[in-house]
């Protein structure tokens, strides 16, 4: 279904707008979605005169939601907001995204063993993959949300052999928020004077928030903060398991702060990143110097120019106790690597998982 909202005449378009922008997104009838498409539709995320038209996948079950969704952004009349489209097949739903963000995926039900949700999810997004493949911009950007998001990032990639494989990204940006914010805190500054945070590895309770490379006020972390116990035991375990502590309190995920950071990564790749900064995102690891095996998608340090694209930053200083962490999350995605196996063409899936690192009620 496509609806065109408020479509200017050619004489009354406004000449400082650019080309249209072209946001595909899945589970667009969830929660994170709620807050996300509000912001893309407002200009918030790529500017105030840059036009989009918002492609909004479901499924069969979500289509009445999706339709309600639809008619809520048409009523908040926003001038940006040139075209909606809603619909249950990706391969209509991709067709020349310039953006897709994938949010949809299966939550983790009671019982249900990591490997089968592993499975389950890893078809969701091979038969994504392979509808980008098809139908999106050759330069489509992609940014995996549903959880497990590395590997899914990697099923994804794997079966769009057309797209470049640096143009996948897994969000890691609300765990390195999630750093910033407990640095900030511990430090008692504001938010935006801690720079140069970076979460390797997977988004798991295996992730590692790098506070040896950290900056606040331009200081070395742990020149500012001297608790240095509280820096490689509280602060580590508090970023990890973050999303767990606040579905307690709460009673459900965090859908808000994670539509926030999925705009973070955006403007992450589009504005160009401040001197001497990095910011953290879930990317494929060739060419990485750090000796990580580069057919994973694993979450480093990266800079950008602002034109979409990005770099590896390859300089951080890693000692022994980065190192020792660093290395049990790229075992733990080594490990879930086999056990997709023959969703990215290499044989049959085997899965032998270390203990269960799921991050709860996060998808």
């Amino acid at each position: 279904m496509r609806l065109s909202l408020s479509k200017l005449l050619q004489s009354e378009r406004p000449k400082t707008w650019a080309k249209t922008v072209r946001i595909a997104v899945s589970g667009a009838a969830g929660s994170i979605s709620n807050h996300l498409l509000f912001k893309l539709a407002s200009g918030e995320v790529f500017g105030q005169d840059q036009p989009i038209a918002l492609q909004l996948l479901g499924s069969e079950r979500s289509r009445s939601a999706l339709e309600g969704v639809a008619m809520e952004l048409e009523d908040s009349l926003y001038p940006l907001l040139r075209e909606v489209t809603i619909g249950i097949d990706p391969y209509e739903i991709f067709q020349n995204a310039d953006w897709a963000l994938l949010i949809g995926a299966k939550p983790r039900g009671p019982g249900m063993e990591r490997a089968d949700l592993l499975d389950i999810n890893g078809q969701i997004f091979a038969e994504q993959g392979k509808a980008l493949n098809a139908v999106a911009s050759p330069n489509v950007k992609v940014i995996v949300v549903g959880n497990p998001c590395n590997t899914n990032a990697l099923i994804c990639l794997k079966n769009a052999p057309r797209i470049p494989s640096k143009n996948f990204h897994a969000l890691t940006r609300l765990d390195e928020n999630r750093a910033k914010c407990q640095l900030a805190l511990k430090a008692g500054v504001f938010y935006d004077n801690v720079s140069n945070v970076t979460i390797w590895g997977n988004h798991s309770t295996t992730q590692v928030p790098d506070f040896l490379n950290a900056k606040i006020h331009g200081l070395p972390v742990n020149e500012v903060i001297a608790d240095h116990k509280w820096l490689e035991e509280e602060f580590t375990s508090r970023v990890q398991k973050r999303g767990g502590a606040l579905i307690q309190k709460w009673g459900r995920s965090s859908a808000a702060s994670t539509a926030v950071s999925i705009v973070d990564a955006i403007k992450s790749l589009i504005i160009r990143t401040p001197e001497g900064d990095w910011f953290s995102s879930g990317v494929y690891a060739k060419g990485n110097l750090y000796g990580i095996s580069e057919d994973l998608v694993f979450s480093l340090p990266c800079r950008s120019k602002g034109d979409g694209d990005y770099e590896i930053v390859g300089d951080l200083v890693i000692d022994d106790y980065l190192r020792k962490r660093i290395k049990k999350t790229e075992e733990e995605l080594l490990a879930e690597k086999k056990c997709v196996a023959h969703l990215i063409g290499e044989g049959n899936g085997f899965c032998d998982l270390p203990e269960d690192t799921m991050l709860p009620g996060e998808q």
